[in-house]
């Protein structure tokens, strides 16, 4: 088993990648569409019904899949024999982290449903600010992963 996870890692982890730069850009994008279904879609006829397909397309078809792939993979290289140092403090860093980004992946979910029920509290202000939320664990992440302190 140990040869396989070997063979495969060059493999898994650019499967990782890829599926987490497309996770990334779903929680970059889905607060910014919020932003606009709570400023503009009024304003506009159908545009409410628009905007909830576009956040539930974009949900089920790239950011649940994506993210996991990020997850599937991810933990197929925690369980890959050396390489990662659980010593160090990076690989706990990391993984604080991806939890972290996993509920914020989650609370858009919920905030979706909030718009579908029609009980969206939460201003454009708001979900510009929680847009911040994937950044900046994203630099936790990368820096964890590239300067492994």
């Amino acid at each position: 088993m140990e040869d396989l996870l070997f063979v495969i890692y060059p493999w898994v982890k650019s499967l990782h990648i890829m599926a987490v730069i497309s996770w990334m850009a779903g929680l970059f994008y889905l607060p910014r569409l919020f932003v606009y279904h709570v400023e503009k879609a009024g304003k506009v006829q159908d545009a409410p019904v628009i905007f909830q397909e576009m956040e539930e397309k974009l949900i089920r078809v790239i950011m649940r899949p994506a993210m996991v792939v990020s997850w599937v993979c991810g933990l197929i290289m925690v369980v890959t024999p050396g390489i990662i140092d659980w010593g160090a403090v990076w690989p706990w860093a990391k993984g604080v982290s991806v939890i972290g980004m996993t509920w914020f992946h989650h609370w858009l979910g919920l905030r979706r449903k909030d718009f579908l029920m029609g009980r969206n509290r939460l201003t454009g202000r708001q979900y510009r600010m929680m847009n911040e939320v994937p950044t900046l664990l994203m630099v936790v992440i990368v820096l964890a992963v590239i300067v492994k302190f």
